[in-house]
């Protein structure tokens, strides 16, 4: 298979930006979307559109049946043991804040600790602080290498009986580093710790196998691998999520409500309150499938390509300085130029129709750790080739003559 002939299914790829056709490198943020998860979306609200799960109705059932197919897909895509470990969410976001203020809020006790390291995502650090206030907790800072990997040492030495929960990204966004975490939760549970893989930017480039890595829990956003915005999944082992309360509250998630008592449902009902994003998860399952259709292995040869090609090409352009060269790093730079903010690049490059991210991409921790305000950061999916590199390297120079 010519993977670069899937570019064609991108509708977005075909339009033109300041009067050039536009190049996409801001895949870390949000992917963009095939015409088949276009086509499950506008599917649903012209045929579909039903309320799921309390209906009777033709419509009712067919969307409560595919909703679960989803939710099967999912299940098979991670390698859970079971379909009620996979519950669905708003994003990756609304997923931590669950387990955070869910497990928590159950098990968290004065004194103990919650590691987090200095590249994670905010979203994988506030809710945990929030919390641990709570709970008089503490959340301690795993720091990074000058390369942008944790430093493994450090690691170690910060594990001990009072370390509860690790929460730590699989890939880190704004460097790119691939970190082991299959490594780091044995050792997580050495001391009885559980642990958190924050899969949002691995989900789309690599295998996650939640059996095979032995974590405890993972969440992910659809929109970062070519589904819908505004859907996101948890899993959790099911003794987890069983010794779990729910995190919200209303329809969906009762057996039964009086006012002398509220019982709650099962798994995964439980932490499902309220009408779903039916359209989102129903075409997710779209985005899966396309997915499986290419094979990872075909998605990791082509951006590991381009990784190393807009490496190679980043580093011939004086004063430009790449912000994180992890041994192990996924398709995503970010970078420097000296004598130019990265907001002035990424407006320079955006009237040459090419499309990054500029500023701290929500890793503010670790900005500081590498001494800079922000980056500018272009991250590659399969369906980008070398010519929009060669477009990208093209632009920076002006940028470099215009700054």
């Amino acid at each position: 298979m010519n993977i670069l002939e899937k570019r064609k299914d991108f509708p977005a790829l075909e339009q033109e930006v300041h009067g050039k056709s536009i190049v996409y490198l801001d895949n870390a943020a949000s992917t963009l979307k095939p015409q088949a998860v276009i086509d499950a979306i506008n599917q649903h609200y012209s045929k579909e559109t039903a309320n799921i799960h309390r209906g009777i109705h033709f419509l009712s059932a067919q969307g409560t049946q595919k909703y679960e197919e989803t939710r099967t897909s999912i299940k098979d895509f991670i390698n859970a043991p079971k379909e009620i470990e996979v519950i669905f969410t708003k994003g990756t976001t609304d997923s931590i804040n669950l387990v955070a203020h869910s497990w928590g809020a159950a098990f968290l006790k004065p004194g103990d600790e919650i590691l987090i390291s200095t590249m994670e995502h905010h979203s994988n650090i506030v809710p945990w602080q929030i919390i641990a206030e709570q709970k008089q907790a503490k959340v301690v800072e795993i720091p990074v290498t000058d390369s942008g990997e944790i430093d493994e040492k450090a690691l170690k030495a910060l594990i001990s009986p009072k370390t509860k929960m690790i929460a730590m990204g699989h890939i880190s966004n704004t460097l790119g580093t691939v970190n082991p975490v299959k490594k780091y939760i044995e050792w997580a549970h050495e001391v009885g710790a559980h642990f958190l893989v924050d899969a949002a930017q691995s989900i789309a480039h690599m295998k996650v196998d939640v059996q095979e890595m032995n974590a405890d829990f993972l969440v992910f956003s659809s929109h970062k691998m070519f589904g819908p915005t505004g859907v996101g999944v948890l899993w959790g082992r099911e003794e987890l999520l069983n010794a779990m309360p729910p995190y919200q509250s209303g329809g969906a998630m009762i057996k039964d409500v009086s006012f002398e008592k509220t019982t709650y449902n099962e798994l995964p009902e439980k932490f499902e309150a309220g009408t779903p994003h039916i359209s989102g998860v129903n075409s997710l399952k779209a985005a899966v499938d396309y997915i499986n259709e290419i094979g990872f292995e075909e998605i990791s040869k082509q951006e590991n390509d381009l990784l190393h090609y807009a490496t190679d090409q980043l580093k011939q352009i004086e004063g430009l300085r790449i912000i994180g060269e992890a041994k192990e790093k996924a398709s995503v730079i970010s970078f420097t130029l000296e004598g130019a903010h990265p907001h002035d690049i990424g407006m320079i490059l955006d009237e040459q129709g090419v499309a990054i991210r500029t500023g701290h991409h929500c890793t503010q921790p670790l900005m500081k750790r590498f001494n800079v305000p922000a980056t500018a950061r272009a991250s590659f999916s399969f369906y980008n080739n070398r010519d929009d590199v060669d477009r990208l390297i093209s632009a920076l120079k002006k940028a470099k003559e215009l700054l």
